[in-house]
Order: C-alpha cells, then structure tokens, then sequence
C-alpha cells in the first residue's frame, strides 16, 4: 500500500542545506545584536528623558522662587510709595513723588525683566545638557 500522505519524509525528503542554515543562523545572530543595541538604546533614552524632566522641575522652582521674590519687593514698593503718598503736604510734592516712584518702578522692572531672561536661558541650558550628552554618546564622530 503506498504512502498518501504528503508531508512524509518518505515522500518529500527534505534537508536544509547546509549554506541555508547558516544563513538563517546569521540572521538570527544580528537580530539579537540588533535588539541588544535597540534596548541599550532605549534604556539611555529613559536615562536622559529623567534628566530633562528632573531638570525642567528644578528649574521651574527656581524661576517660581523668583517670581514670587518680585511680586512681594513690587507690593512692599508700592505699599511704600502708598504710605509716602499720605504724608505729602502739596500736590506739587504729589507729583514729585509720584515721578520719583515710576522712574524707580521702570529701573526696578528693566532689571527684574533681565534677572528672569537671565533664568531662563540658565534653565534651558541646563535642560539641554543632558540631550546633549546623549546625543553625543548615540552620534559618535566619525574619525
């Protein structure tokens, strides 16, 4: 009785050649290597992502910090100038004062406006640093 089944060794016979093994071998062999680099990869990226974010969160409570030191010397000088404002006897000393306030309030805002750009490209420098460095590690200069 003969053999009707078609997938039988004594029907097909089938052997992988030798040169197609390691082929596939191969192949494998750089997938795994290509999935390790991908996963070293990945676990830097992670590093640096956490670096950014510790980063951005620090310097956002400093530029906070900041803000908050602004508005309350802001509020203590125009309490200041109130409570000045109160004691002139003319309006001529009025309006005296109140050139003297708004000339110091202009120098008082230029340099508050300053200290925060300052801040903020301190804040931003330091965000980009550790993209930076991993940017660098990940693009290597070709020599």
């Amino acid at each position: 009785m003969a053999n009707n089944d078609p997938f039988s060794a004594s029907v097909i016979p089938f052997e992988v050649p030798e040169q197609m093994r390691a082929f596939a071998e191969k192949g494998v062999s750089q997938a795994r290597d290509s999935y390790a680099k991908f996963k070293d990869a990945a676990e830097t990226h992670n590093g640096t992502i956490e670096a950014v974010f510790t980063t951005v969160s620090k310097g956002a409570s400093e530029y906070s910090a900041k803000l908050m030191e602004i508005m309350k010397a802001n509020s203590t000088a125009s309490l200041d100038f109130a409570q000045e404002l109160f004691s002139v006897k003319s309006p001529t000393e009025a309006m005296e004062l109140w050139a003297s306030h708004a000339k110091k309030q202009f120098e008082t805002f230029t340099a508050q406006t300053k200290q925060l750009a300052e801040l903020s490209q301190k804040v931003a420098a330091e965000t980009a640093e550790p993209i930076k460095a991993s940017a660098s590690k990940l693009f290597k200069p070709a020599a």
